[in-house]
């Protein structure tokens, strides 16, 4: 597949977050729908709160049923974002606004050719009260799953965000999208181009100016939507997912950089990954906000990490030496 862009599509393209898909993606992780790196002992943690809701709540069960890799799922259950910097009450909004006719059509669809879902979710397909439950089911999934950890996750999702903005304004499209997947490549053509899709369909799609959508995520993978209602839309595993888990399991034996630095300071290090701010660092971490500005006023007097200004917000990196001492 070719996604064709042109110059006025780098300006009209734009990013987005979308709390609701990370609560639908975070059930796909738990039935094993698909494996992100590093995110095991997050599944394991989770596990028993994704078990009770299967247990206690039928509308999960019937929503997991629903979804599947290579095939259409039904729209509604995960509507696009807008880029318009949405809430998971704003988007879990549009999904219970669902018209009980489209939601029956997109259901109907979405079974087609899929193994026969249980009894007690055919009963919750047809039922008058189904886009409500299937609701019901993803706010679940949010409030047990994704909200305990969404300042964390949500701050590595807007570094990539904001590392991903500046390679494309920068240096143009074959950059922002040279690290995305390796089912991606840019290809060129004097003024035009295409991004280049390692996929089933072979045709080719073109912008005609109406930008692509850039949507970064932590428990999904890469998907590209060329087909309605969505926008044109990349998802795309962010990186830094790794650093989630925050501070090192004090389980955890100390490493060679832990007995150098602290493990609080070697925590801040290895997770300037990618630029960040003191507040970010501190929804990442766990750490204390003058804890967090205590460590990198030490690894800045060591010439470890840098500090660059970007408007009102103050983004810290970690220099070559840094990153040296933080390689694995």
């Amino acid at each position: 597949m070719q996604i064709e862009v042109t110059p006025a599509d780098l300006a009209a393209s734009r990013f987005a977050i979308s709390p609701l898909g990370e609560a639908v993606w975070a059930l796909r992780l738990h039935t094993g729908q698909h494996a992100v790196p590093g995110l095991m002992p997050w599944v394991a943690r989770t596990r028993q709160a994704f078990d009770r809701l299967r247990r206690e709540l039928p509308a999960v069960g019937a929503l997991i049923a629903l979804l599947r890799r290579g095939g259409y799922n039904a729209d509604f259950i995960q509507p696009p974002p807008d880029g318009t910097g949405r809430d998971f009450a704003d988007e879990l909004a549009v999904v219970r606004a669902t018209p009980l006719a489209q939601a029956r059509d997109e259901l109907a669809r979405n079974l087609t050719g899929l193994r026969t879902p249980p009894a007690y979710a055919r009963q919750i397909y047809d039922a008058p009260d189904v886009v409500d439950q299937i609701a019901d089911a993803i706010e679940a999934s949010w409030t047990h799953l994704v909200e305990p950890d969404w300042p964390r996750l949500r701050a590595v999702l807007e570094r990539d965000l904001v590392r991903r903005a500046g390679r494309l304004l920068a240096y143009g499209w074959g950059a922002a999208i040279a690290d995305l997947d390796p089912r991606l490549r840019w290809v060129s053509s004097g003024g035009l181009g295409a991004i280049e899709v390692a996929d089933r369909d072979s045709r080719s799609y073109s912008l005609d100016g109406s930008g692509l959508l850039f949507i970064p995520t932590v428990f999904g993978m890469m998907i590209n939507y060329v087909q309605p209602p969505w926008p044109y839309a990349i998802v795309y595993p962010a990186s830094g997912v790794a650093e989630l888990l925050g501070p090192p399991d004090p389980a955890r034996p100390d490493d060679a950089l832990d007995r150098l630095v602290g493990r609080s300071r070697a925590a801040v290090l290895r997770a300037l990954a990618l630029p960040a701010t003191t507040s970010q660092l501190v929804a990442q971490l766990g750490l204390s906000l003058g804890g967090v500005g205590d460590h990198l006023s030490v690894l800045r007097d060591a010439g470890l990490v840098s500090r660059v200004r970007s408007g009102r917000a103050v983004h810290y990196r970690r220099t070559p030496l840094g990153d040296a001492l933080a390689a694995d």
